[in-house]
């Protein structure tokens, strides 16, 4: 089961970063328009649509593979008896005091000076 959980990991990492290289990739809505007024190629290497369809597709492709993975690995840790009676706190060890080192609290000075002073 662990090397199933650590393939699941290692495909979300994977389309993780895919899908920010793609997102990088793209260009905005404002990129078109220095294009219009002919500073930028109508002929690209995916087309004459331009990359456009290509990488949002692709990005739409890798989000969906990216959550699949994501619910994968939600659902291999849920899995009855998986984890059974782990919490937060299950990993940290408590340590006690030894019995002759235990310290009693210290009983308050009483300040005789206060009485010598007048109102």
């Amino acid at each position: 089961m662990e090397v199933f959980k650590s393939l699941i990991q290692v495909v979300n990492v994977l389309s993780a970063v895919v899908v920010i290289v793609l997102v990088l990739l793209q260009h905005g809505k404002g990129a078109d328009m220095g294009a219009a007024f002919g500073s930028g190629s109508s002929g690209s290497l995916f087309g004459a649509s331009g990359s456009a369809n290509f990488l949002s597709r692709t990005t739409a492709i890798s989000a969906t593979i990216f959550f699949c993975s994501l619910f994968a690995l939600v659902w291999v840790d849920s899995k009855p008896g998986a984890n059974a009676g782990a919490g937060v706190m299950s990993g940290v060890v408590q340590t006690q005091p030894a019995s002759g080192q235990e310290k009693t609290p210290a009983k308050p000075v009483q300040n005789d000076n206060q009485s010598s002073i007048p109102n």
